[in-house]
């Protein structure tokens, strides 16, 4: 049988495909237009579950008066968000994480970008000092506020003793508001300097060398170069680690808790409430104070509002440095 024979002509004259070969073409067609979509659907899928909903559910819960002790949830509208602008204890945290978060990201952040343009020399050990960057970030989060709150420990603590050899007074470093900032700052620090740092690195090593060799021959130091050179160059990375870097910053929780040796004196940030943090309210207010459900989700949301601004003028800032360079 030809090939013809398997084939009919339409009113033009034209051959037509039969019917399974039109079918063949559907199936690629939709093979073509739809398989994209489904592969990517399993994550948007698991995002609106788990994520969306979640977020939605949290918004409708803040906008009632809603406990786990009662079954009763009376709509209030905003009046759980008015409770708490009105509330000093949530200025209170919001100014004492915005102060740990300017203590910890930008030491930490300066230095990272040292730390990896120390690491594209020509160091013995390379992949050894590159690697060792990374084991802060490995090290559990509950296990460095441990050992950090054991350092700045009043009576026995190592930073203490190191100051008294230098013939500083003991600090409490616990019962004022800088000091334990100060503290609380650096468990961060210590934990994420090495992983931003790696970071840079990578984005060092996509800087041609073209440019590094045009800056020498100009006469440029390696410390102007990397002013000068390198931190224009990997400014989108910049950026990214500091929107990053200040997004945990908001949303900082084990460390000023344990440093507060947990229990109802970590729940509150000390007795003064001197370190309590945005995440430290909501967990007294959730699942401390008869778990006011209601409240506590105006307070997430609230911090979600405060991240995204914060994230923003962080953004619109680096564009202003960049547009003015």
């Amino acid at each position: 049988m030809t090939i013809a024979a398997k084939r009919t002509a339409d009113p033009t004259g034209r051959s037509s495909p039969t019917a399974p070969r039109r079918f063949q073409l559907l199936r690629y067609r939709l093979d073509l237009k739809a398989s994209p979509y489904l592969y990517i659907a399993p994550f948007f899928v698991l995002f609106a579950v788990f994520g969306l909903f979640p977020l939605a559910y949290t918004a409708w819960v803040s906008t009632h008066e809603w406990s786990l002790l009662s079954d009763a949830h009376v709509f209030v509208g905003l009046g759980n968000y008015q409770t708490l602008l009105g509330d000093r204890y949530f200025w209170n945290a919001l100014g004492n994480t915005l102060s740990i978060l300017l203590l910890a990201t930008v030491p930490q952040l300066l230095a990272a970008l040292l730390l990896a343009h120390l690491l594209t020399l020509r160091l013995r050990g390379q992949t050894f000092w590159r690697m060792g960057m990374l084991l802060p970030n490995v090290a559990s989060v509950v296990a460095v506020a441990v050992i950090f709150s054991q350092l700045f420990g009043r009576d026995f603590g190592l930073v203490n003793w190191v100051l008294e050899s230098l013939g500083a007074g003991r600090v409490d470093w616990q019962s004022g508001s800088a000091t334990s900032h100060i503290a609380i700052a650096v468990m961060v620090a210590w934990k994420w300097t090495g992983y931003n740092a790696l970071i840079y690195l990578a984005a060092m090593q996509s800087v041609p060398r073209e440019v590094y060799e045009a800056a020498h021959l100009d006469g440029a130091s390696r410390m102007q170069q990397l002013f000068h050179v390198t931190v224009p160059m990997i400014r989108p990375t910049i950026v990214f680690t500091v929107i990053v870097s200040t997004i945990y910053g908001l949303q900082i929780f084990a460390e000023p808790q344990l440093f507060g040796g947990g229990g109802p004196n970590g729940v509150t940030g000390g007795a003064s409430r001197q370190f309590q943090t945005l995440t430290l309210y909501l967990y007294e207010h959730g699942f401390n104070r008869g778990f006011e459900f209601g409240y506590a989700s105006a307070v997430a949301w609230t911090m979600f509002l405060v991240i995204v601004l914060v994230a923003l003028l962080n953004y619109l800032f680096i564009r202003r440095i960049r547009s003015d360079s």
